[in-house]
Formats: structure tokens, C-alpha cells, sequence
């Protein structure tokens, strides 16, 4: 075998990993596509809301329907509504498949 030519193939080493799975869309297509579905609102205190995410405007302030709140894992309290304003919102996260 010259230089020229490139070796075999080696049959036994793994095939190489598939791409990175990329998300299209935009913010804003993500929260339009979780309303009316379970979220996750975590504050910036750190406390989590769990509920259905109602509606929620430019500021970010929300309106959860069946809402939960939970600190460090256990729910303390239960709501029917809630309301949050925006400035206290860390993130907002799908709690079910979109």
C-alpha cells in the first residue's frame, strides 16, 4: 500500500455520533405553544408554580390556573389562580411534552 492510497475501513469501531438535535423557533413560538398546557414557573426567589399556564403578556407576568407552589421539592400550597408578576420570573418550562 503507497501513501497515496487511504486505508480500509475498520469494521469494528462504532459509527460516528449523530448531529446535535437542534430546536427551531423562537421564544416567543414557545410560549405561544404552552398556553393552555402544564408549566413550570420558577421565581428568582427560587419557589416553583406548577400549573396551566393561562395567559401572559410583553412584562412576562402570568396567569397559572390549578396552580401549585412548591419549595425545595414539596408543594406547600395550593391555588385555583394565581397571577406573577414578570419581574419575578427566572424562567418559564413545559411540563408536558408541546
Amino acid at each position: 500500500m503507497d501513501e497515496s492510497t487511504p486505508p480500509p475501513p475498520d469494521h469494528n469501531s462504532s459509527p460516528p455520533p449523530p448531529p446535535p438535535v437542534t430546536v427551531s423557533g423562537s421564544p416567543t413560538d414557545f410560549l405561544k405553544g404552552v398556553v393552555g398546557k402544564r408549566v413550570i414557573v420558577r421565581l428568582t426567589s427560587g419557589v416553583d408554580y406548577r400549573g396551566i399556564l393561562s395567559c401572559l403578556d410583553g412584562y412576562m407576568n402570568i396567569a397559572l390556573e390549578q396552580t401549585e407552589e412548591h419549595v425545595n421539592g414539596f408543594t406547600t400550597n395550593r391555588y385555583g389562580d394565581a397571577f406573577i408578576r414578570g419581574n419575578n420570573v427566572l424562567y418559564i418550562s413545559a411540563a408536558e411534552p408541546i
